[in-house]
This record gives C-alpha cells, structure tokens and sequence, in this order.
C-alpha cells in the first residue's frame, strides 16, 4: 500500500487543511491516505495518519467520522470496506463505512472505561473486486469525559489508637477510587473531613487520605469512639463526590490506679477449717473492664505470719474474696488484723495519678466450735513377729483434743480390723492381739495387716478423728528345709552318668529359704569316704561316687540348712539305688528290674489272674452261645418274655487299667516340664507305698532345671526316670502290667446299631413298646405315629 489510513484529528487538519469529523463540526475532512507525493529523487512512502479523536458518550447518532477516498479510479468506481473491533468484531455496529463514498459513521455511544480506542483496517477494491490499495490502518480514541463519580473502597474505615497519643499519631487511611482516566482531572482524587464529633481532634491528608490525630486529650474514660464522616472529590476536588464514615476506636491505657471502696473491713471464719471463703473485698477502677489495665490483684501486706489467708480476684466483679486456707485455732488466736493492698494486673503509666485508697484493714474475728481429737502420728506404722500369742501389746494409738478450753473426755475403738485380729483399750488407746493372725490371713496385703480407729469427745453432738493402725507381720525362720527327691538312683562307676540330682524346699518365705546348704551327716564320717555333695544352685545340689562301690541299695543321711535367721536345718535320710549304666550314663534294664525288687507282679500271681480269665470265658460262653440262638430266631414274644430279667443279663467286669485314669502306672510327670512338676507332683491323696523304696516316705519333688545344651539332655532323662524309680507311691517306669480280658467279639449287638441304617424307614421301633414303659419313650420318638 502506498499510504496509510489518516485518523488523527488534530494532525490531520493541519497537515492537510482539512475538516475532521470531530463532534461539533459541520462536515467531515476527506482524507486520501493512498495518495503518493511527488518526491524527486526519492523513494515515495505512505503517509501516517494521526488517530481520529471522538468523545464519549455522544448522544446524536449517526455521526459522520471521516471520509476516505483513493486517487486510482474516479469516484463511483471504487468500494470501500473497514474491518475490526466495533465493525465485525465485538462490540460489533459501532461503526459503519459508505461503500461508495468511503465515509466512516459512529453508530452507537462509547464508554471510555469500557474501550478507550479502536483500531480498523481500510480496504479500498475496484468494482470487479480486484485490489486497488494497500489495507491501511485506521486508529479510533476516545475521549474522556467526568462521567463517573468517584467511589470508596468502604462504607465505614474502622481505626484503633491508644488514648493519650501525641499529635501526628497514625490512625487510619481511607482510600477511594474513580473509573475515569487517572490521567485527567476527571479522577484527581482529594479527601476531606466533613464531619467529626467534638472538637477537631483528627485530621486527613486531601492526597493520600491518611488519617492522623492533631491534639492532646483522648482520654478512653471520656471519650471512647470517635465517629467521622469524609468526602472524596474528583477534578481536584471541583468535581463529583462521594462519603464514607470512619469510626476511630480509643484504645485503654492503664491510666487509671485502682482503689478500695472502704478504709476497713470485718469478716468473721469458722477455726480448724479450711477452702472457705471469709468475704470480699471491693474496689473500684476506671480502665476497661476485663482488660489487664483493670484486673484486681490483691497482696496481704501484714497481719498473717502463718500464711493461713489467701485473696484470689472475682473476674467478673473484680472483688477480692479473702479466704481461709489453713484452719485457723481459736485457742492460738481469736482475732486477726490483717492489711491489704490492691493493684492491676499491668504496671500503671508513670504518669497516672496513685489510688487514695490503695490498702485497706480486714479484721477477722474466729469463731470457736468443738474440734475433733487429733491423732500424734497418723497412720501410724507398727511390725509384729508371725504367729504372735493372744494378749501381744501392738501400740498406743493415742490422740489429743485441741480444745483446750473444754475438759471432755476421748475414747477409743475399732472401725475397721477385717480378720478380728486386735482388741482397742476404750479409754488409753493401748492395742493387744486377741488371738493368733493366720499367716495365710485374706487381708494381709504383701505382708501388711491394716486397721482404721477412732477417737471421739463425749461432746454433744460428740467429734471423731479416725486414725490408720499399719502393721507388718515379719516373717520368722520356723520350718527346715526338706529333701527333694528323698530318693534316687546312681551309677556304680563313678565316671559314669551324671550323679544324683538334690533339691529342697522351705516353707518360709524370702529371707528364709534359699539358698540351702547340702551337706553329708556329720554323725557319719565314713559317708564322706565314698560320697560327694556339690553345689549346683542355690536350691540343687548334686551327689556323686568317689569310687565304685557294690549295686543295690544305700541309706544316706543328710544335713539340709536354709539361709534364714536364725538358720533352720534338718538332718533327713536318703536312699540310694547303685545301678550298672550303659555307655549313655543310664541303668541297663536288668538292673532296673533288679531294684525294682518285689513290687512288680510275681508268676504266682500271674498264674491265678490267668486262671482266672479263663474261668471268666468258660462261664460266658454258654452265656453268649444261648444269646445268639435266641437272637437267631428272635422275635416280639422274645423280647416280651424278657422285658422283666433284663438286669439280670448284664454282667459286671472289673474295671481294665492302664488310660488316661491310671494312677498306679509309670509317672510320667517326672519327664515333664520342670516348671509344671512342682504343680503336677501334688499328690491327691495317701498313695499305696512299694515296700522296696527306701524308707518308705513319699516326698514333694523339687523344681527341675532344664538342660543348658544337648549334652545334658541324656543326664536330664536319666535324672527323671530315677527319680519315678524312687517314688515309693508307684511301680518302676519297666515293670510288667497286667490288665483284665473281657474275650474277643461279641454276639450281641451295639445299640449304635440303631442308628447305622440309611433312613427311618429301614427300622422297625414299634417292638419297642413290648419291652416295657423305660424303652416306650424310643418306640414314640422313632416309631410310626
């Protein structure tokens, strides 16, 4: 294109001497922004065309804007078109172009705030629609008018300063806005106060809207809030305007000393209470309530050595409640005078006036009443020896009565003794045990036994204090230690097997018992030449050989003592089976069988039970021969003719051993956990003794220790499989048990029979009824209706 589209109004005129279309003007300027300059020895160029300027808002529409033309075909025979935002693009129909005459019309009102320019493309074609031109641009502005007032950005500016403040104090900004262009006076903002209460105590920059304080004297205690009415101005403050409020908030300064209402106050209390209150104590304050500058704090200057009075502050009265906190003795002292003062919480300004009345008198008269007995020491703790004979003197729980004043008697009983254990002199307080305390008793609690007694006056109505009697009950030494297992057996060599593993138990409680000492008798020194006794633990021992010496059974004695004071010990047998062992350090059968001696079954005795089961059989089988022929040909009559001999058909049998009821068999517990044995070995009754065991006792069986590693298994085994060898209550773990035979098979059926067919109707229950009212029940529940 050789030139481009002229739109500047001003520039326009005077460049070309031409009318613009700019409101108020007659007739529009034609412009030929593809009209080239002769130029001699230069290059030509397009013209630049200044922006078209056209106002806001402007009312009388159509409005002729410019018209173009182009110089390349006369007129008629060129079409001209624009393009762009207002024409085809939103807001669209702003704008509008002759085709023929190239005049551009304003067809609706603009808003600056909205759109402040346009920028459209000219387009100039020649009738068949060929190109004549170059588009050029064609640039539309605005212009502003003072169509919008100004506005701000709240109703109500809220702002806080401390009373007091200086002048120049900072308190708040307002700030406002105005939708005309900011590069006009159209928004040329200034701020003002219209209104303020009382005197002129604020003021407001006209620029920046900062609202600061100018004068002394904001006093909260006065004045509390402070409410403002400002304007805002455009056109530097000539044009439109807008209000707002702003409400200035004094903020409370501890400037105000607080006081006591009086010069003196007179409460009376109770004597030997205390967490009462006595009374209150008022004062006055003029700061803000609730806040630091007035909350109460209260100090009890003089007159309470004891500290028994505290004032604690009312938050919601700011009074002083005076307090008793330690109870107070009217026989010590009837009156206490005591001096107060009072202050904020917050430090008071150094230039607050002082309170006149700072510090108050409180007089607090006691009032005397009947106090209960005190006990001297409470609880009080005491120990007795176990097993203490009837009348033991336990303590003196004595008490005293603090009125001083009152000649009254106190007495003394029991409350609470749970076992019946203590008998309470009435009138010393002195206590005695009036029978033996069980060791065993319910109530003593880890060794302690406790009891509660009172004291009482013989006022009316009478005062009690109660006092907690604590005793411990001391554990004496009064049992020996016993020998656990009191048998056992070993290996004939002494390199063989691991010896003979002893334990012991006490009956004492810690101190008591363990550890225990094990020792061979002292009364028989030649023991020491063939025996040996080590210490395993503090509760296992181990006996060895020192050299072979001949199988079969020894007797030992031994000296068990216990650790307690003074030491308790008991010299108590042992027996001793010498055995031949295998390379594993454990008896060979035959040997066992030997020490087994008589217990086990003799053949004689095997000879007559045999005999016996074969007699049993004789008699049984015509029995069974006669059962099974009737069943054969059994039928209703049958069973009718037998309904009343039924007893008599049942044959009883001694019961068979061996099972899970066994008691007399091999006791298997002593191979079981060596924490379970304690447990397990309790026997349930006197048990039958064998007559080959040594000495005949049947003794408790010690705790065993497990083995530390896999070569201690054999030896433990070993240890246990002695050990039931030696218990004289049952036969050896090998020894031969013989049962009774019932026979084999049976003619008769089992009643599971009843229910092994494959349904109800298989089975015939009527016959049922014919055996009698017992077996009717069956023929109703499982025969035909």
């Amino acid at each position: 294109m050789d030139a481009a589209l002229l739109v500047a109004l001003g520039l326009l005129a005077q460049s070309l001497g031409l009318s613009l279309g700019v409101p108020g003007q007659r007739r529009p300027s034609t412009l030929y922004p593809w009209h080239r300059a002769p130029a001699p020895g230069r290059v030509r160029r397009a013209w630049v065309i200044p922006p078209i300027s056209v106002s806001e808002n402007h009312k009388r529409l159509p409005y002729t804007l410019v018209q173009i033309k182009s110089d390349k075909q006369p007129l008629g025979s060129v079409i001209y078109s624009i393009q762009g935002p207002g024409v085809d693009e939103e807001p669209q129909g702003v704008f509008s172009i002759d085709k023929f005459t190239g005049k551009v019309f304003l067809n609706a009102m603009l808003d600056r705030e909205k759109t402040d320019r346009f920028r459209l493309r000219a387009f100039a074609l020649d009738l068949g629609g060929a190109t004549l031109e170059e588009p050029t641009d064609l640039e539309i502005v605005v212009v502003d008018q003072n169509d919008n007032r100004p506005v701000f950005r709240q109703e109500a500016f809220s702002g806080r300063v401390l009373e007091g403040a200086v002048p120049g104090t900072y308190v708040t900004r307002a700030e406002a806005t105005d939708a005309d262009d900011p590069e006009t006076d159209n928004a040329a903002l200034r701020y003002s106060i219209l209104e303020q209460d009382g005197p002129q105590l604020f003021s407001i920059d006209e620029h920046t809207g900062d609202i600061r304080t100018v004068q002394v004297g904001l006093d909260r205690e006065v004045v509390a809030v402070y409410n403002l009415t400002l304007q805002v101005a455009d056109m530097s403050g000539d044009g439109l305007t807008a209000t707002a409020s702003a409400i200035i908030t004094l903020e409370d300064v501890n400037d105000n000393a607080p006081g006591f209402t009086r010069d003196e106050f007179f409460m009376e209390a109770t004597e030997a209470v205390s967490g009462v209150d006595v009374g209150r104590l008022q004062v006055e304050d003029r700061d803000l309530p609730g806040s630091p500058n007035w909350a109460a704090r209260f100090t009890i200057l003089e007159g309470d050595p004891k500290g028994q009075f505290a004032i604690r502050t009312d938050p919601k009265t700011n009074e002083g409640v005076l307090s008793v906190v330690k109870p107070l003795d009217y026989e010590s002292c009837e009156q206490y005078n005591l001096r107060v003062a009072v202050q904020n919480e917050a430090p008071l300004q150094a230039a607050a006036p002082r309170a006149e009345r700072g510090q108050a008198r409180v007089s607090v008269r006691v009032q005397d009443v009947n106090e209960a007995p005190v006990f001297q020491e409470n609880p009080l703790r005491t120990s007795l020896p176990e097993g203490v004979p009837p009348g033991t003197p336990v303590a003196t729980f004595s008490a005293q009565d603090p009125d001083t004043q009152r000649l009254q008697r106190l007495s003394y009983s029991k409350d609470y003794d749970p076992d019946d254990w203590l008998r309470v002199d009435g009138a010393t307080g002195q206590i005695q045990t009036q029978r033996v305390l069980s060791p065993a008793s319910p109530f003593l609690k880890d060794g302690w036994y406790r009891a509660i007694i009172l004291a009482y006056d013989d006022a009316s109505p009478p005062s009690t204090a109660t006092g907690t009697l604590s005793i411990e009950i001391l554990e004496v030494n009064d049992h020996a230690p016993e020998l656990s297992p009191p048998s056992g057996s070993v290996c004939s060599k002494p390199d063989q097997g691991s010896g003979l593993l002893l334990g012991a138990t006490d009956a004492d409680l810690p101190p008591h018992g363990a550890p225990f000492h094990f020792q061979l008798s002292p009364r028989v020194p030649e023991l020491t030449r063939n025996w040996s006794v080590s210490q395993v633990n503090v509760s296992h021992a181990r006996l060895r050989l020192r050299h072979q010496v001949r199988e079969g059974l020894h007797r030992l004695s031994l000296l068990l003592r216990d650790s307690g004071q003074p030491p308790q010990q008991r010299e108590q047998p042992l027996n001793v089976t010498v055995c031949r062992c295998g390379p594993d350090g454990a008896c060979l059968p035959g040997a066992a069988a030997r020490r087994a001696g008589g217990v086990g079954v003799s053949l004689g005795a095997l000879v007559i039970v045999l005999a016996s089961i074969i007699l049993l059989l004789l008699l049984a089988l015509p029995v069974a021969l006669v059962t099974r022929s009737r069943r054969q040909s059994g039928d209703k009559g049958f069973l009718h003719g037998l309904q009343d001999d039924l007893r008599d058909n049942i044959l009883n049998y001694d019961e068979q051993g061996g099972g899970e009821e066994d008691q007399d068999a091999y006791d298997i517990n002593q191979l079981r956990h060596p924490t379970e044995l304690a447990a397990l070995c309790a026997p349930l009754g006197r048990p039958p003794l064998r007559r080959d065991a040594p000495f005949g006792r049947v003794r408790p069986q010690p705790p065993r220790m497990l083995p530390t590693s896999p070569a201690d298994i054999a030896d433990f085994i070993n240890d246990g499989l002695e050990v039931a060898d030696s218990d004289p209550s049952v036969p050896p773990y090998d020894t031969a048990l013989i049962y009774d035979y019932e026979g084999d098979g049976s003619v008769a059926g089992t009643l599971s029979s009843i229910l092994s067919s494959l349904g109800d109707e298989d089975q015939d229950y009527s016959c049922l009824r014919d055996w009698g009212p017992r077996f009717a029940r069956l023929a109703d529940l499982y025969g035909p209706p």
